[in-house]
């Protein structure tokens, strides 16, 4: 007991142990690994070697505390499952060996812990033991059969730490599992057993009662059949309950009710807890009483619910939730339904109240599951005399029903600023999903939202399911790809505790990883979903969309950020965005053109009349002059850069903009998608080192093979689209338009115009020599986008890296018609 253990093996197991889920051949080596170190009979005589095992085990399982002892009932049933058919069992053997020696270790260390010296590391090793003894217990109940009557005075540690609670609790779970198998049990040792039960419920808090009360309904049920000793219980705290209900009905604002405020939470507590356990309408509790105690008890803890202090509604409904695990036809119930939906729909309502309900749903499905598998295990083993798999399909067409009724609720609580709702809801769905009891399609949209979390854990469980999905029903992700980007934005919105910031679509790191990177490479292995996928998302920048910016800036995220893997990704998105915009710039330029005319033709004044047309001569002049002289006056105007030109250009549609500025702030707000497009374009073409001519050659309808090539990504090249999180923080969509903001907008629309007339690159004129309309288009990019640094915002970009044939100078290269 002395000898000291070696915390760096410790750290070792537990890290090697936690892989126990992982792919085959980790999980075999783990498996090989474990056998040798824990589950390998130990020599007798060698109790050195024993010793140094029963510390190594506890304590691997009390560093294990806080995330939880999974590990362990796996590595147990893998190992006890390859021996099942064998002749030798060493494991078996092993086992029997390790809990014998604990149990010895638990009394030893009982004995020591009178020394005040070591009584903190004696207590938390009696803990680690005992805890280590229950997850025995849990996979092979029938170890500690002869080991029950050293457990149970146990039951009688006072309790002064944290750690007295925790012996207490283990005791209580582990003689639940073992008396009902003890053959013969001497009716002392069980009388003992509830008595000692029975004064720990009465005494102590919710997680001494909710273990107290399990291992009583195992005993009572299954062993001494002694209801009347569980019905005064009962009736103690239901007589209880009524009374302080009859007394609030009488007087709500009664000082009677407050001073027993710890008796109605405790009596709340435990009538849920005992009902959970026991069926008082059994002739056994209740006689030849026509009473129908369910509803009574229904009907008190609903009443409750509606209480003004949310510590009494909390335990109320903790209540309700042990109460339908015994009868889960009460939550059928319309006070139940309309109670439960209201709590997890009202945005205002109580965070502990919400998660509170979503823990009952939890429970009751873990409830369920575990009665499912007990079920099938039953079956298996009495399949010729009686089919109990048909009962439980009976038990799942319930849990199916149940869970239709609440199932919009629950998805929808994903949309919550707590990240502990979003667990529970998280939680209630993965149970649902895994139990089979609805239709996984609907739940996709909500799982793709989930998976862009900001907690690893959410993601990882959310991205599982998906994968899960994935494999049994192909195409089920690709079909609701779109409409879980637009979801997965709401729950950013949801979460976003700076309403002024506008959402991103990446993480704030230093891959600067999509959000939706996951739900890409899912779909990215087959090339039509993913076109399609793509292709719709491209379509919500559309004008017709009507899409809200702060969407599109964070779609945009997303796009920019993707894990692309081949040219083929990049290039066919950036030969869609200069689809897009042909057709939406077009559209664009002229609903602002014609609402400056319909302006001028009310105003009927003169000098509108000659501003306006002066502005659409200036605008137009591309179209007034011959064919042949449009490059030279464009190259002179350009080479010149004179300032006066383009400030003449501004005076003159400012003149002629209409009083009403909504289609200006209309103008802006639409021009956002275009915007966007164009900081997409060049953020790829940047990313991946291609040139303009590249783009020109790609054809979406080539064979796959020519741009199967790997993608050579550039470092340092961040997707930052300035005017569109300017215009976002300035909220301008809602502020006053101040003669500034309009000039910023008429100078952005007429760039746009200067885009639109030269958006196709021209070819060269002469050797090396750029076109004026190529001048023309890279000024108006780079006007657009904001100036900038060429690396990231410029129209002008590195030659593509990854294509030989594409080197050239100039951004547009030679086009081939």
């Amino acid at each position: 007991i002395e000898q000291p253990t070696f915390p760096k093996i410790t750290e070792m197991c537990v890290k090697m142990i936690r892989r126990v889920n992982d792919e085959e051949g980790i999980k075999k080596l783990v498996n090989e690994t474990f056998q040798k170190l824990w589950f390998t009979p130990t020599p007798h005589h060698d109790k050195e070697a024993m010793t140094r095992k029963i510390l190594n085990i506890t304590d691997v399982v009390a560093a294990c505390r806080d995330t939880g002892y999974d590990w362990f009932e796996q590595l147990l049933q893998n190992l006890l499952k390859s021996e099942e058919d064998a002749s030798y069992k060493p494991v078996k053997k092993a086992c029997t060996q390790l809990v014998d020696n604990l149990v010895e270790h638990i009394l030893k260390y009982e004995e020591s812990l009178s020394d005040s010296d070591n009584k903190g590391v004696n207590s938390g090793r009696l803990v680690a033991c005992i805890t280590t003894l229950f997850l025995f217990s849990k996979i092979r109940p029938q170890l500690m059969v002869k080991h029950a009557m050293t457990m149970q005075p146990y039951l009688t540690t006072k309790c002064s730490t944290q750690n007295d609670f925790m012996v207490i609790c283990n005791v209580a779970k582990i003689l639940e599992l073992v008396v009902p198998l003890m053959e013969h049990p001497s009716e002392t040792f069980l009388a003992t057993i509830e008595e000692d039960l029975m004064k720990l419920i009465i005494k102590y808090g919710m997680t001494v009662v909710q273990h107290c009360v399990s291992c009583l309904g195992a005993v009572v049920n299954k062993v001494t059949q002694n209801y009347k000793f569980v019905w005064a219980c009962f009736n103690r705290y239901y007589g209880a309950l009524s009374k302080l209900k009859s007394q609030h009905q009488e007087d709500p604002n009664s000082t009677i009710l407050t001073a027993n405020k710890p008796a109605l939470l405790r009596s709340l507590f435990t009538v849920g807890a005992l009902c959970r356990h026991f069926d008082f309408d059994q002739e056994d509790f209740k006689g030849n009483s026509k009473v129908n105690i369910k509803d009574k008890v229904l009907e008190l803890l609903m009443y409750f619910t509606k209480h003004s202090d949310e510590e009494v509604q909390t335990k109320a409904i903790i209540g309700l939730g042990f109460a339908f695990i015994q009868h889960p036809s009460l939550m059928f119930e319309q006070e139940v339904k309309t109670l439960y939906n209201s709590i997890l729909s009202d945005k205002n309502c109580s965070v502990n109240l919400k998660i509170q309900v979503l823990k009952n749903l939890q429970t009751y499905l873990q409830e369920e599951d575990t009665r499912m598998q007990q079920a099938d295990r039953d079956w298996k083993k009495v399949a010729k005399q009686e089919d109990l798999k048909e009962m439980g399909d009976i038990s799942s067409g319930m849990s199916s029903s149940i869970m239709q009724l609440y199932l919009k609720q629950v998805l929808e609580a994903f949309f919550h600023t707590q990240s502990s709702v979003r667990h529970f809801a998280l939680n209630v769905i993965a149970l649902t999903l895994n139990q089979g009891l609805i239709h996984p399609v609907q739940c996709v949209p909500y799982l793709i939202a989930m998976g862009t979390d900001p907690e690893p854990s959410m993601r990882n469980k959310a991205d599982q399911q998906l994968v899960e999905i994935d494999k049994k029903y192909a195409g089920f992700i690709h079909m609701k790809a779109v409409a879980g980007m637009k979801m997965s934005y709401q729950v950013q919105q949801a979460i976003n505790t700076c309403p002024k910031d506008p959402v991103r679509g990446f993480r704030h790191d230093e891959s600067s990883s999509a959000l939706c990177s996951h739900l890409y490479s899912m779909i990215r292995g087959n090339r039509q979903h993913r076109r399609a996928f793509l292709i719709s998302l491209l379509n919500l920048f559309d004008d017709t969309a009507k899409t809200e910016v702060n969407m599109l800036l964070y779609i945009a995220d997303n796009l920019a950020c993707f894990p692309y893997q081949t040219q083929e990704e990049p290039l066919f998105i950036m030969h869609h965005i200069d689809i897009t915009l042909s057709v939406s710039g077009s559209n664009l330029l002229q609903s602002f053109k014609e609402s400056m005319v319909k302006d001028k033709k009310k105003e009927r004044k003169p000098s509108s009349d000659e501003e306006t047309e002066s502005d659409s001569n200036s605008g137009s002049e591309s179209e007034s002059e011959e064919e042949a002289s449009k490059p030279r006056r464009l190259r002179k105007r350009v080479d010149s850069d004179s300032d006066s030109d383009e400030e003449n250009d501004i005076n003159a549609v400012m003149k002629c903009l209409p009083e009403n500025s909504a289609p200006l702030i209309e103008f802006a707000n639409v021009s956002q998608g275009i915007l966007l497009l164009l900081m997409l374009k060049q953020h790829l073409k940047n990313l991946c080192g291609f040139s303009d001519s590249k783009i020109q050659k790609y054809s979406p309808s080539e064979s796959a093979k020519v741009y199967d090539k790997a993608i050579n990504r550039k470092t340092g090249v961040h997707f930052h689209p300035k005017q569109t999180l300017d215009f976002l923080r300035s909220d301008m969509a809602h502020s006053k338009i101040t003669e500034e903001v309009k000039r910023s907008i008429v100078k952005q629309y007429l760039d746009f115009k200067l885009l639109m007339e030269h958006l196709d690159p021209d070819e060269e004129e002469e050797d090396g020599e750029v076109s004026a309309s190529t001048n023309a288009r890279n000024k108006a990019i780079t006007s657009l986008l904001g100036g900038g640094s060429p690396k990231n915002n410029a129209a002008e970009t590195e030659d593509d890296e990854s294509d030989g044939e594409d080197r050239g100078g100039g951004t547009s290269g030679v086009r081939r018609r």
